[in-house]
């Protein structure tokens, strides 16, 4: 655990709050339930909880439960009595520190733990639990492969049925299934993950479970029309942002020398990056939809920005698809093949300042909807001229690039219809370049030829294997190798070739294969005309 006059001698702001009394007052009416203990919680969700604690205007802490890492709680949250040091790295070099003691309790809620897992089961028979929000990443909702199979672990869950299931939303669903069964409260699912209409997804995976439940008789259909009765069950959408990367050793290096001793960075077996610290950036929004069917606490006491679900949307599709997610993901793949390691040093590149720019000024800006909220235009500047090349943040292309086949439909596929829409397909050249640019990564191989390992994706595999016959130096016609990746439009949401892209893309690639610098020679010859 830390020591709070340790951590006060340190310059770490620590609340001046009771924490007994919040941990008690939620062991006996819970209010908030999260899923996903990792950095993006520990640096967002857990700081707008100490701020509407210290505010007065919550009472109650946050019960975390982490589905897939028992390290997570085992090594960061029970030693530290969940307590975190955030540590908010801004633009210009300043480190703020504070402690944040919002979490109330943390579980591994998987069967395997039956102790942890019968604790959240009783949680979630609480009449006084308002909200569950999650952080898992896109990946947890998916229930499929690319051709539309279930996953073994969906498979196993569904033949199983409830507490006896291992995929995240296969446990939501049987704690649901318990709270039906106890008291059919209602509830709000807030899916707080970075992707487009996540309550949506977040409905229909949890549906699908259900659905497929029911059929085999492990539940009633009364249960499932609980979870289809809006005025009991919510998936309100939303859209969040905040850089949140992994524990950096400089802040680790930093938080050591100012005499807070035991710290370290954390590696679990099953590959999750974590420290009794999470830094992140000090621009941060998060918006929801308003729609709490047991309540809520005043989250705009804590910084959030509640709205309808149309709001929502058009602040998601900016962000997501325009302003922000696309050029992360462009920059990451460059960046891996171009051996960049951080973020900010990819941004004093010329060549990929001006991809980012070329793929938000010029062709998503045109086509974006403000949202009235947030200006779109102030927005990507922010993003270039602040965000991005923040030197204190430690952000990695190879992080970024991590999951990247689960996210072309929602970064580059939405823009590239409302061009087939607007019949001007043919102006688009800074996506069809970052599309290519990931092809080329799929090689695995960087632009002076030398083998990298790429970051972890569900599809890796599947898409290196269309792709092995490709050699770099070769000038034969790639087109019957990348044609299925390219047409497939569970990928991207559309068939590219029959977009009037695949030629396009198709060309960009073959030239990256030409040889080594072919990736650096192709980028900055199709960037060239971008004003700085």
């Amino acid at each position: 655990m830390f020591d709070l006059d340790v951590l006060r001698a340190a310059g770490v702001n620590v609340p001046k709050m009771n924490k007994e009394d919040v941990r008690q007052k939620t062991q006996k009416e819970p209010q908030w339930v999260h899923f996903g203990g990792g950095n993006l919680y520990r640096a967002f969700h857990a700081e707008v909880a100490q701020t509407l604690i210290d505010q007065g205007v919550l009472d109650t802490g946050i019960i975390v439960c982490e589905t897939f890492d028992e390290e997570v709680i085992d090594r960061v949250y029970t030693p530290y009595q969940q307590d975190i040091v955030e540590v908010i790295m801004h633009e210009k070099g300043r480190l703020e520190q504070k402690l944040l003691q919002s979490t109330a309790a943390s579980y591994f809620c998987h069967p395997s733990r039956e102790e942890s897992y019968q604790s959240v089961r009783e949680i979630f028979k609480n009449k006084t639990v308002q909200m569950v929000t999650v952080t898992i990443t896109e990946k947890g909702y998916g229930l499929t492969t690319s051709t539309g199979a279930y996953l073994q672990s969906v498979e196993q869950d569904i033949i199983a049925g409830p507490h006896a299931a291992t995929h995240t939303m296969s446990i939501l669903v049987s704690l649901l299934w318990d709270r039906f069964q106890s008291s059919a409260a209602p509830l709000a699912l807030v899916s707080t993950d970075n992707f487009s209409q996540n309550g949506q997804r977040f409905q229909e995976a949890i549906w699908r479970i259900a659905k497929e439940w029911a059929l085999k008789g492990h539940i009633s259909q009364a249960f499932v029309d609980y979870l289809h009765d809006k005025e009991k069950i919510s998936f309100p959408w939303s859209m969040i942002d905040r850089i949140t990367p992994h524990p950096s050793p400089v802040v680790l290096d930093q938080l050591t020398q100012s005499g807070i001793e035991g710290l370290s960075l954390i590696h679990t077996s099953k590959g999750t990056n974590i420290a009794p610290f999470a830094n992140t950036e000090a621009t941060h929004y998060l918006v929801i939809e308003d729609d709490f069917p047991n309540g809520r606490p005043d989250l705009t006491k804590g910084g959030v920005i509640l709205t309808n679900r149309a709001v929502v949307d058009k602040v998601d599709i900016m962000k997501v698809t325009t302003c922000l997610n696309p050029l992360h993901t462009a920059m990451s793949v460059f960046g891996c093949l171009l051996g960049f390691q951080t973020i900010a040093d990819e941004m004093a590149d010329q060549d990929i300042r001006r991809l980012v720019k070329g793929i938000g000024y010029l062709e998503g800006l045109p086509v974006v909807e403000d949202p009235g909220i947030i200006q779109p235009k102030a927005f990507i500047d922010e993003v270039i001229d602040f965000r991005l090349p923040n030197p204190l943040i430690p952000d990695t292309p190879q992080r970024i690039a991590t999951d990247t086949s689960q996210k072309m439909a929602i970064r580059f596929g939405e823009t590239i219809k409302k061009y087939v829409e607007r019949a001007h397909v043919e102006e688009l050249q800074f996506i069809p370049l970052a599309i290519a640019g990931w092809m080329r990564y799929l090689l695995a191989l960087n632009d002076e030829g030398q083998p990298f390992d790429p970051s972890p994706d569900p599809l890796l595999s599947e898409l290196q294997n269309h792709l092995s016959e490709i050699k770099l130096g070769a000038t034969s016609d790639t087109k019957a190798y990348i044609q299925p990746i390219l047409s497939n439009e569970a990928l991207f949401g559309l068939d590219l070739y029959k977009a009037g892209l695949g030629e396009k893309i198709q060309g960009y690639f073959e030239q990256m294969l030409t040889g080594p610098g072919a990736v650096r020679s192709t980028l900055h010859e199709t960037v060239g005309g971008v004003q700085e």
